[in-house]
């Protein structure tokens, strides 16, 4: 780190500016949320590829596939309620009870790890064509994801439609008739 130190003026009837000069330690700028986050994910699928079975992986030779058994790897961490179809609880927003179903990632989760992890293979000298966290095998999986949990949880994921922009009609001027 490097310090500066305040200058003294042996002249004490010379203001100048640059007579006293207080400087800090001029340190790197602190990473977004978003920035920190992708790159602890990035860092733990690199990981992942090292740590790999029966043997690791290169980023170069990464597929979809992979991807795909990252995300599965990553579901034994998860805090979402996921129901079985043949629990009772299926379909129920508000369980009243516990059920043996597993715990899994929300697709929020996985949506957003996938983002991020797209965006940082891109940082990272990575081809968008070759990205692997962009491969249709990934979409699908996701969409797969995201319908199943909405039915297991009683709730739906419907996208948002864009409204039709209204005309603004001023305050001065009048209204236009329609016939």
């Amino acid at each position: 780190m490097e310090f500066i130190t305040v200058q003294t003026n042996p002249n004490p009837t010379n203001t100048t500016p640059a007579a006293a000069s207080l400087a800090f330690p001029s340190t790197p700028p602190v990473p977004s949320r978003y920035e920190s986050q992708k790159r602890r994910d990035w860092n733990t699928f690199c990981q992942y590829l090292l740590n790999h079975r029966p043997s690791p992986l290169a980023l170069s030779s990464c597929t979809g596939a992979q991807v795909l058994e990252f995300l599965r790897y990553l579901d034994q961490f998860g805090k979402t309620k996921v129901h079985y179809q043949t629990c009772p609880y299926f379909g129920v927003p508000a369980p009243p009870g516990p059920c043996p179903c597993p715990l899994r990632q929300a697709w929020g989760s996985l949506d957003a790890l996938i983002g991020r992890l797209r965006a940082a293979y891109d940082e990272h000298g990575g081809k968008p064509e070759s990205n692997p966290f962009g491969a249709r095998v990934v979409r699908v999986f996701l969409r797969e994801v995201r319908d199943f949990q909405a039915k297991s949880r009683g709730i739906s994921y419907e996208k948002k439609r864009k409204r039709p922009k209204q005309p603004k009609v001023s305050p001065l001027q009048p209204p236009v008739a329609t016939n």
